[in-house]
């Protein structure tokens, strides 16, 4: 699985990336940078973005700059899109990635983590869209890749808020893919599970959800540079869905072939790890 196929469709190679200072952001302007693309990383974080921006530029990039940008001010993203793309001379490619986590019971999440996970995960994503969309339809098409998650369709319990703000992301950019296509401008939602990544760092959840998110990431053998690899690469090559790894996809398919039979799975499973952990705690 390589990137040709994504440089030969978009020779001047301009390419923009939230939530670019670090984890999966970072992994796929790592794998352009390589490639010769110049880059425009958008993040919070000041001193990883500069940091990131530097070596990217020395990585192979002949143009990498760095906005620190909130994501839910629609100005101030579309003043550094604007901007960038004005350095680059267009836009052809962008992976909106930054994004938070929330966790925990319905009952237990408060409204204010509803509003700051909306905000960031849903809004966030619809303000880059409006001032990525402008700069690829005038340069003849480009790629949008919306990093969604495995749990917009898995749906487990105790992450209300997070499924669902991923959910929205995949509708987004169906919705997208659709208003867009006969300008050229191709979207994907990309739907990975569980890999080695900083979101849980300023997640709000109980320690038990937290830690329960931090013991599935370490445990599994997916790195970013990988994930970045396979997504970039198979958006690329025109999937409008990306799910990975291949357990997941067996997982989509079941719950778009029997939505009742998965939630029904689901629930037996969800008892099934009470059951056991009732037998822990007391000693059975």
């Amino acid at each position: 699985m390589n990137l040709d196929r994504l440089d030969a469709s978009y020779p001047s190679k301009r390419a923009l990336i939230t939530g670019g200072a670090s984890g999966l952001g970072l992994a796929t302007a790592e794998l352009l940078a390589a490639r010769g693309w110049r880059l425009g990383l958008l993040d919070r974080d000041t001193g990883r973005l500069a940091a990131a921006a530097a070596a990217l530029r020395a990585r192979g990039s002949p143009l990498c700059e760095g906005y620190s940008v909130d994501t839910t001010d629609e100005a101030t993203v579309k003043a550094a899109i604007d901007g960038f793309a004005a350095r680059s001379g267009g836009l052809d490619f962008a992976m909106n990635s930054a994004g938070v986590a929330v966790a925990g019971g319905m009952l237990e999440t408060p409204a204010a983590d509803w509003d700051w996970i909306m905000n960031i995960n849903v809004l966030g994503v619809a303000h880059c869209c409006r001032a990525e969309l402008p700069h690829m339809i005038a340069s003849g098409g480009g790629l949008i890749i919306n990093v969604a998650s495995a749990a917009s369709f898995a749906c487990g319990g105790e992450m209300s808020s997070y499924n669902a703000s991923k959910a929205a992301v995949v509708a987004l950019s169906e919705t997208l893919y659709q208003e867009f296509a006969d300008q050229q401008v191709h979207v994907v939602a990309a739907m990975p599970g569980f890999f080695r990544t900083r979101l849980m760092d300023h997640a709000r959840a109980p320690a038990s959800a937290a830690g329960f998110a931090q013991k599935m990431m370490q445990a599994s053998n997916l790195e970013a540079d990988a994930v970045a690899l396979e997504i970039v690469a198979r958006a690329a090559a025109g999937a409008t869905h990306v799910v990975l790894p291949g357990r997941y996809r067996w997982l989509w398919r079941f719950k778009r072939l029997s939505p009742r039979g998965y939630l029904r799975w689901m629930l037996w499973l969800r008892r099934r790890h009470a059951r056991h952990a009732t037998m822990r705690r007391s000693g059975g």
